[in-house]
């Protein structure tokens, strides 16, 4: 007596089972939290450094190459870059996947403080700032107003709002854009000082910023103690309001006094006049939400808008608010509609069943059997520490279609056993009997394809390690039900058709039966055709084989497929000495062009000096029918008419852990920028030639007017003037940086002396400031020093310490990113000089270590199977006989990515759809070979058993392959959120298993006469 048999003479055993692993799977999904994706610690690290009027020359010099000599010395880096800029230093660190972001901080913090004493007296301390998960926001709040300033909007943020939402749970920071010394754009003390009135009063900048530093003074007196009692002391040492800094007194001259109202104008204002920011166009200030590590993307989204529930009800008049982007519009959205595609799989497979078996009852096993399956497999996802997020959905997905095989098997093999005359109980047994060990097997095939992907490094196995073993879970409960449950409720439940008569449902049983057997009798006449000329089947296998290698290598290929997220982004390069008002009237232009598109639902933009970033978002998926696909190249065909800029549009990245541009091409060199500047210049008009990308551009450009204050050292010498004196001077009368702090209502806000913008139009005023000599006495600038103009780099760039020049784009969507970077590779490796060489950042770096992974990982899948059905059938011909049909499937597949059906590609999701059609296509070959051994076993020639064994297989096989494929239909089919990977995933799966299967009902048979073993002679 087999173990299956005692389950069907246990029923309640059997039903107990079941019953178990039903609560438990339950128990399991109500505690998982959903996400977007697995959680993964991609961990980056900013470092800061501001050094208000240094050029980018000085910045990279005395600042970034000092702080970036420690810093590449810490474990964990991935690749690090960084900018010089001006009055910036940004060191940028990516640490490797999963490395622990504290220990990231620590270590990169430790080294920072081995040469924060070598940095500038000038320079502000580093600031280090850390994101991990998500490079991007996930939900962006605008705050606006018709009536309100973008600082009295900013100062409310920071009073209110911004403590309200940092304390969500799950809320990493809550960030004030557009930024601002971590604060956004908020109030300062601005000193405008006239150097006009300063050289008539004899008042130098120095001495300006010298008062400021001494009569606003934050002083901590202390307090009394008496036997008794005591007081705390406090004294009026520092300043709160405008007011009181206009009466300032600078200078005693006799019996006169000169106030700081006297040489400058002076008022409560921004800390800086070159950023703004709008939402549908109206002046804004935006709240950028980053998750914590850790934290459910859902439930920290619907923390911010309950908070911000409480917020509305006390804005300040004239105030409103909104969210232009939330990043869970399209989480929440691309998860209900992979649950959509679960019910509408379930009914289209179980319909399947039905055609198939033609039997209420029939179809009621598989119907328990699922979502039983299903169920089960919650609770090993719980166990394992696992997520619902849209890669165990997609799993689970693809488990209705693989876990209905072994129901459909017992039923359909019990059904057979009924037909022939037995008993309900005693075909259940023999029917149970016969299949456990096929079933034991393709169970193990199963777990064996997935186990491979699911102990993947890098991104692609932190991603599909859930997916993997969701999988693994839902297979090996449908095994363990098929085995138990099936076998009892088929004894139960199934009935042998009333050869006449009978109700309807029995005259359709009896139909299709009847149909079956025609097409069994014209499958074994064309089967025998085929066997009687092996060699050409042989010849087939073999070309098809060597067909992989061409379909696979031109094929489009990518990391991701890029998905409609509801979001373009527009990236708008201008003049590196355009003012504001020239950057808002491109900024103008470009919500004029997103207005004219009736998809478009908000505007949100972020002017900034260095670059200007434009959201158009979307209107929700069921109320749009074009995608952000097709707009992309439209809407960056209209903003490349606006004039003065340069404009990029692109999509967030479709994988967690990138930012910016899919194309991301560094050129190094440890040559000069000005050699490095003509190099880079060659090769971007070299690719820009290849019609590859839509945009394209080197962010190392030399276009910066700067003009060199060259001092005459003599002339300064003899008035007693030393260098120091004239830089302090010239940089409090420039430069923008802060002296110290005033207290306001409770919070303390920079005080920032600088000359009036009238005296500061152009460098030729700079003549005309006046610095003080030892005598006293006023000297003219121009007395000891002349301009020089040249043009030098905007910003000074390094990647891993060299210097670096980004070849940075978007390339077409006719143009896969694989296409795209190998284009440049392969221009890189024909045009670069000695001394050049190239590197991946961004989008493009996470393509490059990700390419070739899954390829491994399908060969290792291969030698896994193989071993573990030689040890089922202790035999290494059987295996070979099985997978054979492997490339066949394979190849179906990337005949349909090859021509690029639907626009499909070789990603991640096509590479693990070809994994899974290893495992779908052994099942084929393990019931045809399992049952054809024991047919010889049973007396019959190898022929006779494979024909045989062929023939009483041909109606699972076909029941399983139609449920399959039918079942992804809803992939295929699929639109709205997230719907690109499923179409992409679905196809492989229909096509592949549609043209394997047909060809495993043929070549299979072929080689089993040509190399199995005659177990007749056993």
């Amino acid at each position: 007596m087999k173990f299956t048999d005692i389950f069907i003479h246990r029923p309640v055993l059997a039903t107990a089972l079941s019953l178990v692993i039903l609560l438990l799977g339950l128990r399991a999904y109500t505690e998982m939290t959903v996400r977007e994706y697995p959680a993964i610690t991609n961990t980056v690290v900013t470092v800061t450094t501001a050094y208000p009027g240094a050029n980018p020359n000085t910045i990279q010099g005395f600042v970034t190459t000092r702080l970036e000599r420690v810093i590449a010395s810490a474990p964990g880096i991935d690749y690090m870059t960084s900018n010089s800029s001006e009055g910036m230093s940004t060191i940028t660190v990516y640490m490797k996947l999963n490395y622990s972001p504290n220990a990231a901080v620590a270590n990169i913090q430790s080294k920072v403080q081995q040469v924060t004493n070598e940095l500038p007296a000038g320079s502000q301390l580093p600031v280090i700032n850390v994101t991990v998960g998500n490079t991007t926001d996930l939900m962006y709040i605008a705050f606006y107003s018709d009536q309100l300033s973008q600082q009295q909007i900013t100062d409310y943020l920071l009073r209110v709002v911004q403590p309200k939402l940092a304390s969500v749970s799950g809320v990493g920071e809550a960030q004030i854009l557009p930024p601002g010394s971590g604060n956004g754009n908020t109030y300062s003390m601005r000193v405008w000082l006239n150097p006009r009135k300063m050289a008539a009063l004899g008042i130098s900048a120095a001495q300006v910023s010298q008062v400021l530093a001494a009569n606003d003074f934050i002083s901590a007196v202390g307090s009394t103690r008496g036997t008794e009692t005591g007081d705390t002391i406090v004294a009026t040492t520092n300043l709160h309001d405008a007011a009181q800094f206009r009466n300032l007194v600078v200078k005693n001259v006799g019996n006169t006094i000169i106030r700081l109202k006297d040489i400058a104008q002076v008022e409560l204002g921004a800390q800086n006049y070159d950023s703004s920011a709008y939402f549908d166009g109206k002046p804004a200030a935006f709240v950028g939400i980053q998750e914590a590590p850790s934290a459910n993307s859902l439930n920290v989204a619907a923390g911010v808008k309950a908070a911000l529930a409480e917020l509305g009800t006390a804005l300040p008049p004239g105030m409103h608010m909104a969210i232009p982007y939330d990043a869970t519009d399209y989480i929440k959205a691309s998860i209900d509609e992979v649950l959509l595609t679960i019910g509408i799989t379930l009914a289209v497979v179980v319909l399947v069943i039905f055609l198939f078996l033609g039997s209420f009852r029939s179809v009621l096993i598989p119907a328990v059997a699922i979502p039983l399956s299903i169920i089960g497999a919650g609770f090993i996802m719980w166990a394992m520490g696992f997520t619902i997020n849209l890669l165990t959905l997609l799993a689970v997905v693809l488990a209705i279609g693989l876990v209905v095989d072994d129901a459909i098997i017992v039923v359909e093999n019990v059904s057979r056993h009924l037909e022939e005359g037995l008993s309900p109980m005693d075909a259940a047994i023999q029917a149970a009997r016969e299949l456990a060990n096929p079933i034991i097997a393709m169970t193990i095939v199963l777990v064996a394809v997935y186990v491979p992907i699911g102990f993947m490094s890098g991104l692609t196995g932190a991603l599909f390690t859930e997916f993997a073993f969701t999988l693994v879970g839902a297979v090996t409960m449908s095994a363990v039900i098929a085995l138990t449950l099936s076998p009892m409720m088929c004894s139960k439940l199934l009935r042998a058709p009333k050869p006449e008569g009978g109700n309807w449902i029995d005259h359709l049983v009896l139909w299709l039966d009847r149909q079956f057997t025609r097409l069994d009798h014209a499958y074994e006449r064309r089967l025998d055709g085929v066997l009687n000329h092996l060699s050409v089947v042989a010849v087939f296998a073999v070309l098809l084989l060597g067909g992989i290698y061409f379909l696979y290598t031109t094929s489009m290929s990518e990391l991701a497929p890029q998905e409609d997220q509801g979001v373009l982004i527009a990236m708008t390069f201008s003049a590196p000495d355009a003012g504001l008002m020239q950057r808002e009237t491109q900024t103008a232009a470009i919500r004029d062009v997103f207005n004219r598109h009736s998809e478009t639902e908000h505007i949100f933009q972020l002017d900034m000096p260095t670059q200007t970033i434009s959201g158009m978002v979307l209107k929700p998926w069921d109320q749009r029918t074009t995608n952000a696909n097709v707009l992309q190249p439209i809407v960056q065909q209209e903003l490349n008419g606006i004039a003065g800029s340069q404009n990029a549009v692109f999509q967030p990245p479709p994988l967690p852990g990138a930012r910016g541009f899919p194309v991301q091409f560094v050129l190094t060199t440890t040559e000069p920028f000005a050699k490095l500047y003509d190099v880079s210049q060659k090769f971007l008009q070299e690719a820009m030639k290849s019609g590859n990308f839509i945009f394209l551009q080197s962010d190392l450009r030399i276009d910066l007017p700067q003009t060199t204050v060259v001092i005459d050292r003599d002339k300064a010498a003899a008035l007693g003037l030393s260098m120091a004196d004239i830089g302090n001077s010239l940089s409090t009368l420039l430069g923008g940086n802060y002296v110290n702090y005033f207290d306001m209502a409770g919070r303390s806000y920079k005080v920032i002396p600088q000359v009036q913008q009238r005296f500061r139009l152009n460098a030729d005023q700079l003549k005309n400031y006046y610095l003080r000599s030892a005598s006293g006495d006023m000297v003219a600038l121009s007395n000891v020093a002349h301009l020089q103009t040249s043009t030098e780099p905007e910003t000074i760039n390094h990647f891993q310490q060299q210097n670096m020049a980004t070849i940075q784009g978007v390339n077409y969507p006719t143009v896969s990113q694989g296409q795209a970077l190998a284009y440049l590779k392969d221009l890189a490796q024909r045009t670069l000089p000695p001394n050049y060489g190239f590197d991946y950042s961004g989008p493009s770096r996470q393509y490059i270590q990700e390419s070739g992974g899954l390829l491994l990982t399908f060969f290792f899948a291969i030698i896994i199977i193989f071993l573990a059905l030689a040890a089922q059938f202790e035999s290494f011909r059987d295996p070979v006989i099985i997978l054979v049909s492997v490339p066949m499937s394979i190849a179906g597949a990337l005949i349909f990515i090859n021509l690029g059906i639907g626009g499909a590609s070789l990603n991640i999701y096509t590479e693990v759809g070809l994994v899974t059609l290893i495992g779908l296509i052994s099942k084929h070959g393990i019931l045809i070979v399992e049952f054809a051994n024991n047919q010889q076993r049973a007396g019959l020639s190898k022929r006779d058993a494979i024909e045989k064994a062929a023939g009483l297989r041909l109606r699972p096989i076909l029941m399983t392959t139609a449920a399959m494929v039918l079942g992804v239909v809803p992939l295929i089919i699929a639109h709205g959120a997230g719907a690109v990977s499923r179409f992409n995933l679905g196809l492989v799966i229909a096509s592949g298993l549609s043209i394997g299967t047909l060809f495993t009902l043929f070549v299979v048979p072929g080689m089993y006469m040509l190399m199995a073993t005659d177990h007749s002679k056993q």
